[in-house]
């Protein structure tokens, strides 16, 4: 089997692999991967039927140190048709991620469904790419790449994915599949070479309106900047059959 982003040690406790290295320092995590694991453990630990994540917070208190770690969960509002749910990421004794999830209700409405956000060209009309190359580390290696149309500074238009499984052990649902390759939105859609800018994200957020499925996730980005230091990266993400959800991260800018 293709090695994976984390090896599943039991009892919420897990392990990163050179798949989750981070990209600003060899001894960390890359957010990506971490969200997606989050996600998973929020799946197992809090799954309902008739009620599914809609919304999906996490806060970066600092370095996602690589290797083992542990998630602690909690209900923060129960409920049978809205749930509010955390999951920490602790490494070593310090939580690294906070994920917060929002599960409601679903029901039937299909028949008033409407979807106000552009849909990104189809997969056959991208073209392989790999820009990413001025970005180091295992987890931007571990990805493919295609883009569309004339890309810049600031905006752009990408497929990827990863053929890696997420972890060594179970199932993973195809929203944490896809949430694992989320926040690579901010490389992508990155103004500034990451050897003049640096441009962390503190968090990430993706609301989520329609579940998603498959193994190939579009982003069509675009990154501001402030003029007092601060930016903010924004996207739509897309599966083959259009857009599921939007996603925002606020950056911290810091001149090499």
């Amino acid at each position: 089997m293709t090695k994976p982003y984390y090896r599943d040690l039991g009892g919420l406790t897990f392990e990163s692999t050179i798949h989750a290295q981070g990209a600003w320092n060899e001894h960390e995590q890359h957010m990506a991967p971490a969200s997606g694991l989050l996600t998973h453990v929020i799946d197992g630990e809090f799954a309902k039927p008739g009620l599914r994540i809609s919304r999906l917070s996490f806060e970066i208190y600092g370095i996602i140190h690589a290797g083992q770690f542990s998630v602690r969960t909690q209900v923060l509002r129960p409920g049978r048709t809205i749930e509010l749910v955390q999951a920490d990421m602790i490494c070593g004794d310090r939580v690294a991620i906070s994920a917060r999830a929002w599960l409601l209700a679903t029901s039937d409405t299909a028949d008033i469904s409407a979807i106000e956000d552009a849909p990104m060209q189809p997969l056959a009309a991208a073209a392989e790419w790999n820009g990413m190359s001025p970005w180091p580390g295992g987890y931007i290696e571990s990805l493919e790449f295609r883009t569309l149309g004339e890309p810049r500074p600031g905006a752009r238009q990408t497929w990827l994915r990863s053929q890696h499984p997420l972890v060594d052990i179970g199932d993973v649902s195809p929203l944490a599949h896809l949430v694992r390759l989320a926040d690579t939105a901010n490389g992508l859609s990155g103004r500034e070479h990451p050897d003049r800018l640096l441009y962390p994200n503190v968090d990430l957020q993706i609301h989520v309106h329609r579940l998603p499925q498959g193994e190939w996730l579009g982003i069509d980005g675009v990154q501001q900047y402030g003029p007092d230091g601060v930016g903010l990266t924004s996207s739509i993400l897309n599966d083959e059959l259009g857009p599921f959800a939007r996603t925002e991260q606020i950056l911290t800018l810091r001149r090499r």
